[in-house]
């Protein structure tokens, strides 16, 4: 979502619900629901949208046979979305930067195309299981193209989307509670997110030589809340929309800056994506059943081809294989003993922040060697030149310090702490209406005065 996210927002967003709640009969909403996603996924370009209709008419094919029995067309058919996937993200990686070849294709990726890949390896493989049956194409497409999820997840099963279209919630407090998730999320995006990320792009965008450790570590924390808020934003927006619409939709995030070891984090952080990996590749190679070496070599495994699923870049291999090897040491150490008690679990949680923050370091650096260099910076004590110190004071505004505050506090596991207080939570859930009401007419005075930037993981 980028310039089309202010029409997104004003016009298809508030119409296509209307319309599914006026509607009357599932089968219409389910109609309604493929052709608003159709549509919506046209304004990521026409020609995007026919390769997403060869993939799902070929892939549902592929389901069809696999269903009767065929380990080779699931390998086939597998081999065929990683072969779209790393022509459209990966070619020119590969050719220019691998190879060296001085040449570049202008292949454009279709809208999503991650997320939509990785939906369909796990429809055929969980129908060559015999968890799922292949539905109707309809069904399918609908899965792979449902606009809330298209451009950056969560990345739903099958079985569990179908079940939700054949029983939708359509309840008046689903759709309420919907709708308060969604403006949360959009809050998330505009009040905190955008405001973080003009503070970390302006540190990002230093050449090695203007940099100070206090901006450094001023980019390294934005961006650390940033994509956090970023990501989880576009995912309580999705879930929201889901509610709207009366389907569930798994959860993404739980609190992930508070696990005290990189291997919680990751259970905690983009849960659907971890999960994925986790049935599709780590489970299948052999998971922690052959001993802890060979599960710490998975691990590695892992984490390198999730580095390279996030981008065609050596930023995000390096980041791969730095979370693979933090997960491969905790799994030869007795990393649960240490951190069962509060001495030990306070260093797991500075640990853990640590590796994650030097980690999405490299992972916003716009090559390994500034990724390096913010780094050094961080901890060299590197002293600021005038240069340095005035942008500090430009970045450091009343608004930036808010976004600051808050961004650090709501990484928090308050709301639940709340709910679980029976006396707070009688308060709570009034005063949650008149905030989200207050946020939602912030959220639009945002939108009014700047526009709407894309979400991060849309591009992956």
């Amino acid at each position: 979502m980028g310039t089309d996210s202010v029409v997104f927002l004003s016009c298809f967003l508030p119409l296509t619900v209307l319309l599914y709640r006026l509607i009357p009969g599932k089968k219409a909403r389910n109609i309604l629901l493929l052709g608003a996603s159709l549509l919506f996924y046209c304004f990521g370009g026409l020609a995007g949208l026919a390769i997403l209709l060869v993939s799902a008419g070929i892939n549902y094919l592929f389901a069809k046979l696999i269903a009767r029995g065929g380990k080779l067309l699931l390998g086939i058919a597998v081999a065929g979305n990683l072969a779209l996937l790393i022509a459209y993200k990966y070619l020119n990686f590969f050719l220019q930067d691998v190879f060296g070849f001085q040449t570049e294709l202008s292949l454009i990726a279709p809208l999503g195309i991650s997320f939509f890949t990785f939906k369909s390896i796990s429809y055929l493989v969980d129908i060559y299981r015999k968890k799922t049956g292949h539905g109707s194409f309809w069904q399918f497409l609908l899965y792979i193209s449902f606009f809330p999820q298209v451009t950056a997840g969560p990345i739903t099963r099958f079985d569990d989307f179908q079940k939700a279209l054949a029983q939708p919630d359509t309840s008046f407090d689903t759709f309420a509670q919907g709708l308060r998730r969604f403006v949360i999320g959009l809050a998330k995006k505009l009040l905190l997110a955008a405001v973080l990320g003009t503070a970390a792009d302006r540190v990002f965008a230093l050449d090695g030589g203007a940099l100070s450790s206090a901006l450094a570590w001023v980019g390294a924390v934005s961006y650390l809340l940033q994509i956090y808020f970023d990501f989880s934003g576009y995912s309580d927006m999705a879930i929201g929309l889901g509610f709207a619409f009366g389907l569930t939709t798994p959860e993404n995030f739980r609190y992930p800056y508070i696990a005290p070891t990189v291997g919680d984090f990751w259970r905690r952080w983009h849960i659907s994506l971890s999960s994925w990996f986790r049935d599709y590749l780590y489970i299948p190679l052999g998971g922690n059943r052959k001993g802890k070496s060979r599960a710490a070599l998975n691990k590695v495994i892992v984490f390198t081809l999730c580095g390279i699923w996030h981008g065609s870049a050596w930023t995000f291999l390096v980041w791969g294989l730095w979370h693979g090897l933090f997960a491969a040491i905790e799994s030869l150490l007795p990393v649960k003993k240490w951190t069962s008690r509060i001495p030990g679990r306070i260093v797991g949680h500075i640990y853990t922040l640590l590796v994650v923050m030097l980690g999405f370091v490299m992972f916003r650096a716009q090559s390994v060697e500034q990724g390096i260099q913010i780094i050094c910076a961080m901890f060299a004590g590197t002293p600021a030149i005038p240069s340095a110190t005035v942008l500090l004071h430009r970045i450091f505004t009343g608004e930036y310090v808010f976004a600051l505050l808050c961004g650090a506090v709501l990484c928090l596991p308050i709301v639940p702490w709340c709910k679980a207080n029976a006396k707070l939570k009688r308060l709570a859930e009034p005063l949650s209406w008149i905030f989200c009401a207050f946020l939602f007419v912030l959220c639009l005075l945002k939108l009014a005065s700047g526009g709407f930037a894309p979400f991060i993981y849309a591009q992956f």
